[in-house]
């Protein structure tokens, strides 16, 4: 069995011990939070660091994006796998760089931005290209919740509580409709202006708005309609897609859990979901995989 440790317990923690708990070949090693206060979950060991959990074979890290780069490094420079759901995507590869260089250097494995996008629509895209490789891929996100907007948001000075939803306008172009729930004495104009210059919405249409309270509005359902238009050889007109309506949190959960089983596979270094075999990704015997699946 692989035992994983699972560093931080908000929405996607939770998900991942869900999917760990699913998994036929993976075991939770513990749970490493600063934030719980009992000593187990379920008689899963709490702790406030992975070095003091038992034969923890991978981390899989649960926390904010802007939290993972440094975390990741931490960890691997000690010698530990980990796999995270980073989704900053214009970083992406300059955290790929980093943590490649730290890993071989201290002989252990990462996979990186192993969510759902960045993650399991980067293989999507990645095979609709194959497919025709020259075209266009439109990448259409919602209507619904986005977790790593939503963590930007709840960071910024002044926030109580957020939800940032994307909302499709096709070919790849989004509008962010934020709704916060300010602390006391919060200004709302500063905040706004704060949201709006962040990175993760600069390059995007974006409509702040203040709610007297954002869990009346909370829903985690989110989604993608992934589109390519493209030329198959010399064949013109070749279009085709993936779509999926999802629980957000859940889905990310599943595939670092996936992800987990697959850097145990991997030689030192760091990788991204499209530098993997598929099927790395899946429990179950080699040849019985190629039976079903092929």
């Amino acid at each position: 069995m692989i035992r994983a440790a699972i560093v931080g317990f908000g929405n996607i923690g939770h998900f991942v011990l869900e999917a760990v708990l699913a998994s036929p070949d993976i075991e939770a090693a513990g749970i490493v939070s600063r934030s719980l206060e009992q000593k187990d979950v379920g008689g899963i060991p709490v702790a406030r660091e992975v070095s003091e959990l038992k034969d923890v074979d991978v981390a899989i890290l649960c926390s904010p994006s802007r939290a993972v780069p440094d975390l990741a490094a931490k960890l691997l420079a000690e010698g530990i796998r980990t796999v995270d759901s980073y989704d900053i995507h214009t970083t992406v590869f300059d955290v790929h760089e980093r943590l490649d260089g730290i890993a071989k250097e201290h002989g252990t494995a990462a996979v990186m931005s192993a969510g759902w996008d960045p993650g399991s629509d980067s293989m999507i895209r990645a095979l609709l290209e194959a497919m025709a490789p020259k075209g266009v891929t439109y990448t259409n996100f919602g209507p619904g919740m986005s977790m790593g907007h939503t963590v930007a948001v709840k960071a910024v000075k002044g926030v109580k509580n957020a939800l940032s939803m994307t909302i499709p306008l096709g070919t790849g172009i989004h509008r962010r409709m934020v709704y916060v729930e300010l602390e006391d004495g919060a200004d709302f104009e500063t905040v706004a202006a704060a949201i709006k210059n962040d990175d993760y919405f600069r390059h995007d249409e974006t409509h702040v708005m203040q709610v007297p309270d954002v869990d009346a509005l909370k829903d985690m359902g989110h989604g993608v309609d992934l589109v390519r238009k493209g030329v198959s050889g010399a064949t013109q007109n070749q279009r085709m897609g993936f779509t999926m309506s999802i629980n957000n949190p859940a889905l990310t959960g599943q595939i670092l859990v996936a992800a987990a089983r697959a850097v145990m596979k991997q030689r030192p270094g760091c990788y991204t979901m499209i530098e993997i075999p598929p099927m790395d990704l899946l429990a179950g015997d080699r040849e019985d995989l190629i039976r079903r699946l092929v």
